[in-house]
């Protein structure tokens, strides 16, 4: 699994801003076409992206294209799916079936224009009601989809939810966007932006959060926001290290026909042990 944990949005239709956010240590950048663009600048950002595929980037090259539901999302596709693109997000995915039709296009595309089919990666946003209460049939949707994505912003919009500082409200939402990817066996998803750019404490507290409730990454809308994630999703100097004395420790063990020992007081199993290949397997991806 790639290690993919901080997200950069660039609105798409600043060139001077898409230039410098490819020149960040984000792991990817997203270079918007739905919120960041007005109505009217919708069609004449698309090639303005699209330029932005051939320019040096640190990390990986996604774009936000508009909801299915509206009439952009297909004009969107259209422009975006070329070489040097990395992914897609879908925003307001409130069914498998819209998820397929963005796959099946993308699929089409990438058929016509000589890419490989399915080699680029589509990651729907779940951020209203409807598209919670399909979550584990989206998740499951058979479709080239590796992760999803939890969108805070409009949830709580759609719910007339208060966002509030320590997020407590989301947490029930962000429980269901993570155990319908595990269930359906694809990969952690990514959490919310944190709207407060004054508020730096409180999007620590928020990364630390999600990444706690089992997030691999999180969305970001400043390059301030960047280090905190990166250090949010990664595991600590300090877990590392215990996570390898648990795998030495058990490996050893094991050899014996031991499959539980105590280590430093702490009794170590076979899903501790896991937990602990996890922690390093994901050290050695960042």
């Amino acid at each position: 699994m790639s290690v993919l944990r901080s997200f950069l949005f660039a609105p798409g239709n600043h060139p001077r801003r898409v230039e410098k956010a490819l020149t960040i240590a984000a792991d990817a950048v997203i270079l918007d076409l739905e919120d960041a663009v007005a109505i009217t600048e919708k069609p004449a950002t698309r090639p303005v992206v699209v330029a932005a595929f051939r320019q040096p980037r640190h990390g990986k090259l996604y774009v936000r294209v508009n909801a299915v539901s509206t009439e952009w999302c297909y004009a969107d596709l259209v422009a975006v799916i070329q070489a040097g693109l990395d992914g897609i997000i879908l925003p307001k995915v409130e069914s498998p079936d819209q998820l397929r039709t963005a796959d099946w296009l993308m699929g089409n595309l990438e058929r016509e224009r000589g890419l490989p089919v399915g080699g680029i990666d589509l990651v729907p946003i779940i951020e209203t009601a409807l598209g919670m209460r399909e979550v584990d049939r989206i998740a499951a949707s058979g479709t080239r989809t590796k992760r999803l994505a939890f969108g805070a912003g409009d949830y709580t919009l759609d719910l007339g939810m208060v966002w509030s500082r320590d997020e407590s409200e989301l947490a029930p939402a962000r429980w269901a966007v993570v155990n319908a990817s595990r269930a359906a066996g694809i990969e952690p998803p990514f959490d919310t932006v944190w709207a407060d750019l004054r508020d730096a404490e409180g999007f620590a507290a928020s990364a630390a959060r999600a990444a706690a409730l089992g997030f691999q990454g999180k969305m970001c809308i400043h390059p301030d926001q960047i280090a905190v994630t990166n250090v949010a999703f990664s595991p600590s100097e300090a877990a590392l290290a215990q996570a390898r004395r648990v795998i030495a420790a058990f490996e050893e063990a094991e050899a014996k026909g031991l499959a539980s020992i105590q280590l430093e007081g702490q009794f170590i199993d076979y899903p501790i042990v896991q937990r602990a290949r996890r922690i390093a397997s994901l050290a050695e991806g960042v």
